[in-house]
């Protein structure tokens, strides 16, 4: 099977479709270009499909050409049979390449090694024969008597045999495959406490699970504590029945030598089999928890980057603190700065007084409708002081507590200082909490995506994964939305298509010098944007200065005849599309044939269905339709609750074992995955995203240790 038919067989797609796929990745596009503006070629991939394949396609090529660089290697000693090409021609992972290499690997000095040097490798080779004729193995062993060599004595040459034979056993492929598959379906992993005092891996110090039922997060916690000197782990496979499995393989009954052949098996197993197979599984495990955590946090990244903006709004943000003060911006609708202010609420009752006053000034003087709050330090005495504020303006303003993860990071980082050259950190953080509730994702692109905090055990992944995979899901997300060209700054057009942080600051720079762009084919004299680029990004640019309403919808300019083909199949005008007086395009298409209106058009029928939504609605933004966030304008405390209260909620964090959903309340309460509904879940992404507004009841409360336990579960 060539790759193409496999990766299709894996995807459960058309071959046709993802030969095309590849083709379009080799000819250097992007992967939301082809998501967005090729699905006749590939058939309705959605994003994630498309990452997947390209994920799936480098790791194969990467075996194909580790394949090769194996056979080279074993063909240069002169080893190579037709049987071991086939056998890892075969080979369907990376570590079923190594296990058929093993035996040719150039080894550091070992116990065979010596004994090879000793002349015993004719011996080793007799009795691991195991041939009908074979002698005793003591008989055996006295022609190879060589003091000279260090052989003196019978029990020399059999232990130099014994090593001999246990290391080709030990490096055997077959044997290797199926002791590992026996460790991974009967193993247990034991963790146990390395110290005497308490930490928060307490729930290991007497863990034990079988390896078949680990959960990612218990995996990836037990290695941070063993990391850090709490826990002393191992895992454990029943010796009574590795061995029979062991000793079947390569033991023949009714040689003379069978004994010597089952000791060496027990000595290969014991002294090198074991130790380096549960080596080879704990990576495994902690390979699949590292790919379950990154899922997780993309899953968990992409809702919270897409959360429906509150655009247009004066909103004011305060960042939370006690020795330094609440940090206070008031920025315009389009996110400029107003004003900048620092109070001190949490100083006493005559400096709460003193907060509200000024924030109550702030308010009336700038229109301010919306407060967002951070989460962090400080918040839920921030929050009481809002809630007091409000009722001090009268009541026609609203707050909303923000998360903060990543704003101090933004804040000291050099992009701020560029932004805010005149503010201080802490006024910038502040900024920072009122755009993100105005336009979460603008906001969030200028942040490293692992600061933003929506993950588990995020610094125990790997980096480099962690940083694919998330990078690809802010650009999903920003080139979903689209970005407008004559407001967006330079982190967030890096993330268009087809852009790179050194075309996205040429673009602002050529914008600050020329002043707006007029059309989208204008970012051409962009300096080192060329027509490739231009292809990858236009369809995800926005220019609503221009004369052309084309510009400023997710149709791509390759497409702009067909959509002009289109208004005039239907006996409409671009007028029509500027005002909005568009009939439903969509049933003009039906009543005239998809196929042969697609065909009139000259594109395919995916691509007249999405030239005649975006036609709908020119420069829409499609977060726009998701649920509103929860605003409020009153608060609860932890004492408040009572079990069985129900409450309005919105999820936070979605992890293996739950989601953190904020009820109102500073602390944030726990739906157990059990809680989540009546049905059979394996994980809580199946039925719930980071922003998901969601009805709760309160099933318990602890106020000592500030844990709230809450069920979606109708009472």
């Amino acid at each position: 099977m060539d790759l193409i038919e496999l990766l299709a067989q894996e995807l459960g797609q058309s071959v046709r479709f993802v030969e095309n796929v590849v083709r379009l990745l080799d000819e250097g596009n992007t992967i939301p270009f082809i998501a967005r503006y090729r699905k006749e070629q590939h058939g309705g991939m959605d994003d994630t499909t498309l990452r997947t394949l390209e994920e799936r396609l480098t790791y194969l090529r990467n075996l194909d050409k580790r394949r090769q660089e194996v056979k080279g290697a074993i063909e240069n000693q002169g080893k190579l049979t037709e049987a071991l090409a086939s056998a890892i021609d075969a080979a369907a992972t990376l570590t079923e390449v190594e296990d058929l290499y093993r035996p040719y690997k150039q080894k550091r000095r070992t116990r065979a090694t010596v004994a090879r040097e000793k002349g015993l490798e004719p011996l080793a080779a007799l009795l691991f024969a195991q041939e009908r004729t074979c002698p005793d193995p003591v008989q055996a062993a006295q022609a190879y008597l060589d003091p000279e060599k260090g052989v003196e004595t019978v029990a020399d040459a059999l232990q130099g045999a014994n090593d001999i034979i246990a290391e080709q056993i030990s490096d055997d492929a077959a044997i290797r495959k199926t002791l590992r598959e026996l460790i991974v379906k009967k193993g247990r992993l034991v963790s146990r406490a390395a110290v005497e005092e308490d930490s928060v891996y307490r729930l290991y110090y007497a863990f034990e699970q079988p390896v078949s039922r680990l959960q990612g997060h218990q995996i990836l916690a037990i290695n941070r504590g063993e990391r850090e000197g709490k826990l002393s782990v191992t895992v454990l496979t029943e010796r009574a029945l590795a061995l029979p499995a062991l000793c079947r393989a390569v033991v023949r009954p009714g040689s003379a030598a069978m004994e010597f052949i089952r000791t060496a098996a027990e000595d290969a197993y014991d002294r090198l089999l074991y130790p380096s197979l549960e080596r080879e599984v704990r990576a495994l495990l902690t390979e699949q928890a590292g790919e379950g955590a990154i899922r997780n946090f993309a899953l968990n990244l992409r809702p919270l980057l897409m959360q429906p903006p509150v655009k247009g709004r004066v909103t004011m943000g305060l960042d939370p603190g006690y020795r330094n003060g609440c940090k206070v911006a008031v920025v315009d609708g389009t996110g400029k700065v107003l004003d900048t202010a620092v109070v001190y609420p949490t100083y006493g009752t005559r400096q709460m007084q003193q907060a509200i006053e000024t924030l109550s000034q702030l308010i009336r003087k700038h229109g301010v409708e919306h407060i967002a709050i951070g989460n962090g330090t400080a918040s839920r005495e921030t929050e009481q002081m809002a809630v007091e504020l409000i009722r001090a303006v009268g009541g026609d303003v609203s707050y909303m507590i923000v998360s903060e993860a990543g704003a101090s990071v933004y804040s000291a980082s050099e992009l701020a200082a560029e932004e805010f050259p005149d503010y201080d950190v802490n006024l910038r953080s502040a900024v920072s909490i009122a755009r993100r509730l105005q336009d979460p994702l603008a906001e969030l692109v200028k942040i490293d995506p692992k600061a933003i905090g929506v993950g588990q055990y995020q610094h125990d992944c790997p980096q480099k994964q962690l940083d694919e995979a998330l990078d690809g899901v802010v650009e999903d997300c920003v080139n979903a939305v689209g970005v407008d060209l004559n407001t967006a700054s330079a982190p967030l057009l890096r993330r268009v298509a087809g852009l790179n942080a050194a075309t996205a600051k040429n673009i602002v720079a050529y914008r600050e010098e020329n002043g707006a762009f007029t059309t989208r084919r204008q970012i051409l004299k962009v300096p080192k944007l060329g027509p490739k680029a231009y292809e990858q990004c236009a369809g995800f640019l926005r220019v609503s200065e221009s004369s052309n309403v084309l510009d400023n919808t997710a149709v791509h300019p390759e497409s702009y005849g067909a959509a002009e083909k289109l208004l005039t199949l239907c006996g409409c005008t671009m007028e029509d599309v500027r005002s909005g007086r568009l009939p439903d395009l969509k049933a003009r298409i039906d009543d005239l044939g998809a196929e042969q209106a697609a065909l009139l058009c000259g594109v395919g029928v995916p691509t007249l269905l999405d030239v005649a939504a975006e036609l709908q609605k020119p420069g829409r933004d499609p977060r726009d339709e998701l649920p509103k966030p929860i605003l409020r304008t009153d608060v609860l405390s932890i004492a408040d609750l009572k079990p069985g209260m129900e409450l309005t909620g919105t999820v936070r964090n979605v992890i293996d074992f739950g989601a953190f959903v904020d009820i109102g309340v500073h602390q944030d309460g726990l739906v157990h995955i059990s809680q989540i509904c009546s049905k059979f879940i394996k994980h809580p992404s199946e039925v719930l995203s980071v922003g998901d507004v969601v009805t709760v009841w309160v099933l318990e409360v602890d106020e000592q240790k500030k844990r709230i336990s809450l069920t979606m579960k109708a009472p």
